[in-house]
């Protein structure tokens, strides 16, 4: 996530969803840079979700049945969460609960033909795919 944040800041800012250029005159917003969330935590990576909104997360995407996920709360028994698992980049966008069981809504960049319509729900027990290893957020100018 730090390396998508940081060129934007460089930049001077963002444009508007759609954009994938960056023309001074254009710009929407301004980013003075980004804050890490604390390593592992989920009181921390909420409390970032209700704060600041959105939060850019690593996860471990190397499961097929990641791939072919379709509904419910995505639990994988042999996904990794230290850093070195971590092989995709996706967006937490909220959180909640589904028939007892606590997850993170993520959003996915692989078109709304994938998950549930581009999302999918990511159970938070023991951290599995490490959504709350390693997550930042832009602080705006």
């Amino acid at each position: 996530p730090k390396t998508a944040i940081s060129p934007l800041a460089a930049n001077g800012g963002f444009t508007s969803n759609g954009y994938c250029h960056c023309n001074q005159s254009e710009l929407v917003g301004q980013l003075a840079g980004y804050a890490s969330v604390e390593p592992g935590s989920t009181a921390a990576l909420k409390a970032a979700l209700v704060k600041h909104g959105p939060v850019a997360v690593n996860i471990d995407a190397s499961h097929k049945s990641f791939a072919f996920y379709a509904n419910g709360v995505y639990e994988e028994p042999q996904c990794g969460n230290e850093t070195s698992a971590l092989d995709h980049a996706v967006l937490a966008v909220g959180y909640g609960v589904l028939h007892g069981k606590s997850y993170w809504l993520i959003k996915n960049s692989w078109s709304t033909y994938w998950g549930n319509d581009g999302y999918i729900l990511m159970a938070m027990k023991d951290n599995n795919c490490g959504v709350a290893t390693a997550a930042s957020f832009p602080i705006l100018a």
